[in-house]
Parts: structure tokens; sequence; C-alpha cells
């Protein structure tokens, strides 16, 4: 028996019967070997940390768009916490904290500069729309390693494919058509909201668009006064809610369901469509408008030549765009259109 395959019996004896096992994944897109330590999951989660596009999330917005103070979050930042919350509630549960943490690490992958602004400026530029859970699985399954992709399990593809939930998205509770189909998949997408309504909250205040006494009173009521008390109520209530459905699927009572909805509702009247807040991501329309122009008119510059051949010129300019972070886009864009002052060579 090899590590591996001790390290997958060990699995079976500890962890729920619900949980999803490496020795049972689905597959791969593409055969391969099975390493001889790393089950299929924790292979998954060490491919996407060293991936380039997961380096990039250092470089491009959860909120605030090149915030001068140290303390911001930014979408590397955010998908950590994600991936704490979620691993912190598949241990409790005993389920596969590795494919958790597998799906929580790639689950924003495919997100564009300038955060939410910048994937609505791509939605309208992109021929048939842009959604960055769409974006986060070509990545993986096309983009990385040269185009030949990560090669990620089924149950890891389908996590980052299904996590997304939008303005009116609900983060437990949806239709089996749009959830992952493993429970884990299920705890990445609970951890997400928890993550960001929290440390939004904390952001916002720092960058002083609001202060504590401004949250919503009937919400804050039920989840409490801090990060840590509100992060630690959610938690805990999912852990208990899903226990108590025996573990079918992931779970939140409806007064901490509607408490957490109600403060993501706060956070985009306040934050996310605030005038103040967005002012500067009204200029992401104009560079990614302008940079999306120019490298289809010079492709063979900027594009990959394989995309162009084989999906179009529009598909490898969204690939291009999307994979950039804030300060490339800006400093390309510098570099395109505004001029730079003549230097003379002349010796006065």
């Amino acid at each position: 028996m090899t590590i591996r395959e001790d390290l997958e019996a060990r699995e079976r004896q500890i962890l729920a019967p619900q949980a999803a096992k490496s020795g049972d994944t689905r597959g791969r897109l593409k055969h391969e070997p099975e390493d001889p330590i790393r089950p299929a999951f924790q292979r998954d989660r060490d491919r996407i940390i060293h991936c380039k596009a997961f380096r990039r999330l250092k470089h491009k917005t959860q909120v605030f768009f090149a915030p001068t103070g140290d303390h911001y979050r930014t979408r590397l930042t955010h998908t950590l916490e994600v991936s704490q919350i979620a691993r912190s509630i598949a241990k409790v549960l005993r389920l596969n904290e590795e494919l958790t943490e597998a799906i929580a690490l790639g689950h924003d992958l495919g997100h564009t500069p300038f955060g939410h602004a910048g994937e609505r400026v791509l939605q309208a530029l992109v021929p048939g729309g842009f959604e960055h859970y769409e974006q986060s699985l070509r990545i993986v399954d096309v983009l990385e390693h040269d185009g030949q992709g990560l090669n990620l399990t089924w149950e890891v593809r389908d996590g980052i494919a299904r996590h997304s939930k939008g303005k009116h998205g609900v983060p437990v509770g949806a239709d089996p058509a749009h959830r992952a189909s493993t429970v884990e998949g299920q705890i990445a997408r609970v951890a997400d909201i928890i993550a960001y309504v929290n440390h939004d909250i904390d952001d916002s205040v720092r960058a002083g668009l609001f202060t504590v006494a401004d949250l919503p009173r009937e919400h804050i009521e039920v989840l409490g006064d801090t990060s840590s008390a509100r992060i630690g109520r959610m938690v805990t209530d999912v852990v208990m809610q899903t226990l108590a459905g025996a573990l079918t699927e992931v779970r939140m009572s409806g007064e901490i369901l509607d408490a957490t909805i109600g403060l993501r509702s706060f956070l985009f009247d306040a934050v996310y469509e605030n005038e103040i807040a967005t002012a500067e991501f009204k200029k992401a329309a104009g560079i990614l408008g302008g940079l999306w122009e120019k490298v289809r008119e010079r492709p063979h510059e900027f594009l990959d030549r394989r995309t162009i051949d084989e999906e179009g010129l529009d598909a490898a300019a969204r690939d291009f765009v999307a994979g950039m972070t804030d300060r490339y886009a800006v400093n390309l864009y510098e570099q395109l259109f505004i001029p730079k002052p003549w230097v003379s060579l002349q010796q006065y």
C-alpha cells in the first residue's frame, strides 16, 4: 500500500459517510497516474496555490481600488479568509477539508481587474457576456500550465463552477441544479458570503464610508457587534443546522440567513453601489474598454495565437483582459493611450 492509499483508507475511517472521499473521485478531464503520496484533492489544492492566476489575485481589487492603507483586503486575502472559514466548517462536520480548501482557493481565479465593476464592464464588452466563475473554470481547465490546464478533479471543478450567488442569490438552499454536488462545495459557497460580508464591513469602516453605529441594528443584534462575533455566530449556525439535517446539504437557520442577506443588502447600498466608493471604478469602463479595442486591433502583439486560431479573437481578448491585475491594466493603458513628452537627443 502506498502512502496515498493509506491516506485514502484513513479518510474512509475518519470522515463522515456524506463526505467526498479522495479515492472515490469521478476523475479528471485527462487521465494521469496517481501521486504516490498525495490524495487527489490535496494534489488539486497544491496545483491551485502554485498557479499563476492565484498569484495575480494579490493585485486584484476586492472592494477598494489601489487603497493606500496596508490593511485593506485584496482578492487574495479574501480568498484566504474564505478558505479558513470553509476548512473550519468542514473539519467540525468531518467532511473533506482538502476538497473544501481546493474549491475555496480556486473560486475567484477568474475575477477581472477592478473587482465587480470590471466584471460588469466585461459583461457588456464580451459577446455572449462574462461570468467570473466560468472564467475561473476556464483558467483551471485550459489557460494554466501553458494551455494544458491544471487537470483538476471533477469535484473541485464542480465546486468552482457553482460557487457564485450574485446580488440576489442565496448562500444555502439553492435548488440542486444551482448548487455544488458535494457538501464540501456547498461549504465553500456559504464561506464566501460569511467572509466578504464581514471583511467588507471592516474595510468600509476603515475607509470612512460608514461607522459601526450605521449598521442595521436588527441584523447586528442577531449576529453580533464585531466581525469575530458575527463570523463565529454564522459558522456555528451553519454547523448546527447542517448537522441537524444529517449533512444532506449545507443549511442556515432562517434567522441567521435573513440577517446575513440583510447585511449584504446594506453593503450593496452603502458600498458596492455607493457613488463615493465606486467613483474610481467608473474609470474602469474607459480603461478596459480602451484596452479591449486596442488588443483586438493588435492581436499578434498581445493575444494568444492558438486561442485566436481555435476560438476566435473575442475569446483571446477576453482571456487577456480578464487575467490582468489592476495595476497591469492601468500601466498598459498609460503605455498605449497616454502620450509621452518628447525628449530631444540634442544637447543644450
